[in-house]
């Protein structure tokens, strides 16, 4: 794959966040982050990434076909996806723009479905100091229906915890088939992200299991000081609602 711009600083820009994706996902070695074999540049200076093909669809496409998904699955997805996030912020990388869309379902090669964490291209590692260019007050990254208050009010300030508060939307749409927050301009979503209190799980699904929206929510509390501290944590309150296979994958983040 090779980035493309209409401009020499937006090429830049572009080319700068390819470099990006592809050296903070090559340091994730979790089976659940997309396979980088090299990244060079061509002759013209353009960068390029050779990754592992996927074949399959993302979770977004996944949702906009079968509507919201059964609970245990809709977990089972997010589980996986958490034990490639568990590795990355451990190696102090955050993702800071997970979304269905991000997140790539496939298979193995003896047809087990699996999970696979896509786009770390504004990924951040924390406390470098080089960083700051790029995670400005003023610049926001990402995508704005899964973005936290803090990354909302500065990129720069958003932590693991931001990851946790993503997931806690993307999970509430594979339920639903709806995200929890919602408006018509970004202005609107914005101002529903930080001051709303979205619409409980358990009024759109009959069939939620007891305790699950408690999880969900804690995820989108709106200071990172009340939602879960880590992924490993996360997971372990998620394990209860999937198969055995799910919390094996919850045990190793």
């Amino acid at each position: 794959a090779q980035p493309s711009g209409s401009s020499s600083s937006s090429s830049t820009e572009v080319a700068s966040r390819f470099i990006r994706e592809a050296r903070a996902a090559i340091k994730i070695r979790s089976e659940h982050v997309v396979r980088i074999y090299d990244v060079a540049s061509l002759e013209s200076g353009a960068p390029y990434i050779v990754m592992e093909y996927l074949q399959g669809q993302d979770l977004d496409q996944l949702v906009a076909s079968r509507g919201a998904l059964p609970t245990d699955e809709a977990v089972d997805h997010v589980l996986q996806a958490c034990e490639a996030l568990g590795e990355a912020h451990a190696l102090g990388i955050v993702h800071r723009d997970l979304k269905p869309a991000n997140l790539f379902l496939t298979t193995t090669g003896t047809g087990v479905p699996i999970v696979k964490v896509l786009d770390f291209g504004i990924s951040k590692l924390a406390n470098t100091a080089g960083d700051m260019s790029m995670t400005s007050t003023q610049a926001v990254m990402g995508s704005p229906l899964y973005m936290s208050p803090e990354q909302m009010r500065s990129t720069r300030d958003a932590d693991a915890r931001s990851d946790i508060w993503a997931i806690g939307v993307i999970l509430y749409e594979l339920i639903s088939a709806k995200t929890p927050f919602v408006g018509d301009t970004m202005t609107q979503v914005c101002a529903a992200i930080l001051q709303d209190v979205p619409v409980r799980l358990a009024s759109l699904r009959k069939d939620m299991p007891a305790g699950l929206d408690r999880v969900v929510f804690k995820c989108l509390e709106k200071r990172p000081s009340d939602r879960y501290s880590s992924v490993a944590d996360l997971c372990n309150a998620l394990a209860p609602f999937t198969p055995a296979g799910g919390q094996e994958a919850a045990r190793r983040t």
